[in-house]
């Protein structure tokens, strides 16, 4: 294939994890199961949290977009690798890899905020127990995730508009099982230089600032605890807080990771790898860290089946 502009590329290789032909249905099982554990369990949160009036509060709001945002994020990439799996073809089109960027972008940054959110809904709690209802109203909630979307949209709607203006050359290969971002950025033989300032201002932005956030929020939350002399309100304070910082430091240790070590060559194998933990696995463990450890969602869960 010549170079070109990008309108000559049809298609992009996806190489996954292995080539060997005896592992794939075991990939294909293990990714179809974490699969439809992550869209049951999430969907069980959305409908523990909408049909119990007594989850009708901030910190369960934001659970359940969460809950969303996770089944949108793991569908973007997938069904597509598992398709790609059952047909024996390693290939995504040039049209689909834009798409899947725009709503894996879209998917990424809706997770952060909702993460970030959360950790500020529990400092606030915590805190400010006096001023929560005031400060976190439904109607202060809903702006929140109504602004949060329309900037997340109009960011990936930015990121894959610049993606459009790259051209590439015969090297079409990603060892990733999705188009990711920055390894596509880094397959074009056109000037990538101002679509790489883009990517890592915004995952800059993004995620240092969400991190600094939460690390804000939760010094607050320790500091307030230690402060308090009854061990039972230690312990339940902990208890509300537990489940987020799982979640948490799971998402952010692996993505963060593998996106500041993406130029790295002799890292694009591990963080294919590492990829998974937070395109996959936390989406997965998101309804089994909240729902085993939250008697509220526990007790709406058991409602729910014997309605």
């Amino acid at each position: 294939m010549e170079p070109g502009n990008d309108t000559q590329i049809s298609e992009f290789i996806l190489l996954g994890f292995s080539e060997e032909p005896e592992l794939q249905p075991l990939i294909f099982g293990l990714f179809l199961s974490k699969y439809l554990i992550t869209v049951f369990g999430n969907l069980l949160i959305i409908l523990a949290v909408s049909s119990d009036s007594h989850l009708h509060t901030p910190m369960y709001f934001f659970l359940s977009n969460l809950s969303f945002v996770d089944i949108c994020f793991i569908s973007t990439t997938v069904p597509k690798m598992l398709w790609n799996i059952q047909t024996q073809i390693k290939v995504i089109t040039y049209e689909g890899c834009i798409t899947q960027i725009y709503f894996f972008l879209l998917s990424a940054v809706l997770d952060i905020f909702l993460l970030t959110v959360m950790a500020y809904d529990r400092f606030v709690a915590i805190c400010h127990p006096l001023h929560y209802t005031i400060i976190m109203n439904p109607w202060i909630c809903g702006l929140l995730v109504l602004v949060s979307w329309i900037m997340y949209i109009l960011n990936s709607l930015l990121q894959s508009l610049m993606m459009l203006q790259l051209s590439f050359c015969t090297n079409v290969e990603t060892p990733y099982f999705f188009c990711d971002l920055s390894q596509i950025t880094q397959l074009a033989c056109s000037d990538n230089f101002l679509n790489y300032m883009v990517i890592y201002f915004t995952t800059v932005l993004l995620g240092s600032g969400a991190l600094t956030g939460i690390l804000y929020s939760y010094s607050k939350i320790v500091s307030s605890i230690c402060r308090t002399t009854s061990t039972q309100g230690k312990y339940k304070a902990f208890a509300t807080c537990a489940s987020h910082i799982s979640v948490v430091s799971l998402f952010f240790s692996t993505s963060l990771g593998v996106y500041f070590s993406s130029a790295s060559t002799h890292s694009l194998h591990s963080g294919a790898t590492a990829s998974v933990m937070y395109t996959v696995v936390t989406p997965m463990l998101n309804p089994f860290i909240y729902s085993l450890r939250n008697k509220d969602i526990n007790g709406a869960l058991k409602r729910l089946f014997v309605m």
